[in-house]
């Protein structure tokens, strides 16, 4: 029994060290804050799968809340039209590191800035604990042109994190999206 018990904490324990990923060291929100563009994702979800062509650049913009939480504005080109969402990012204890209540998975997840050098990019790690197929690592450019050791760095780190090659994609711009003059 004491096997039993020890064995499961020990991959609770394994588990947890693997999701657990530090923030960017002495993360500066007032830096980070400002117009992004997603030009990288690492996504595996089977429900995700079909729709890996159909993903665009998006752009994004991360307003500062007085409280230290974060609004970020995203826009995406659908096949249908270009959209614009809301997101409320919560702020924890740790700098770098958020919360945010997803409407689509209807849970709970973490959002942690793992590098950016907040001039040019930022790798950014969603997960839901325990449960791999919400988790996703997000390369963001502030401009939808990023270099290619960017794009290396942002691969090595994905596949750091189990992700297969193929879940790893860099999709082409959007057009129009948001259209001249938003953002």
């Amino acid at each position: 029994m004491k096997t039993t018990m020890l064995s499961v904490a020990m991959v609770m324990m394994c588990m947890t060290m693997a999701h657990s990923v530090k923030p960017q060291k002495d993360f500066n929100l007032e830096k980070f804050a400002g117009k992004w563009y997603r030009v990288g994702l690492a996504y595996d979800s089977p429900g995700f799968i079909p729709l890996r062509d159909k993903v665009k650049i998006s752009m994004g913009v991360i307003t500062i809340l007085p409280s230290g939480s974060v609004n970020l504005t995203m826009w995406e080109a659908l096949s249908v039209a270009c959209i614009r969402k809301f997101y409320q990012y919560n702020k924890t204890s740790v700098p770098g590191q958020f919360i945010y209540f997803s409407t689509r998975h209807n849970m709970v997840k973490d959002v942690t800035v793992v590098d950016t050098n907040y001039t040019e990019y930022a790798v950014v790690l969603k997960y839901k604990n325990f449960d791999r197929e919400y988790t996703q690592v997000a390369l963001y450019g502030r401009s939808p042109r990023t270099k290619v050791q960017v794009l290396q760095k942002f691969k090595a780190f994905a596949l750091s994190r189990g992700f297969p090659r193929a879940s790893i994609l860099t999709p082409p711009p959007a057009d129009n999206c948001p259209a001249s003059g938003s953002g």
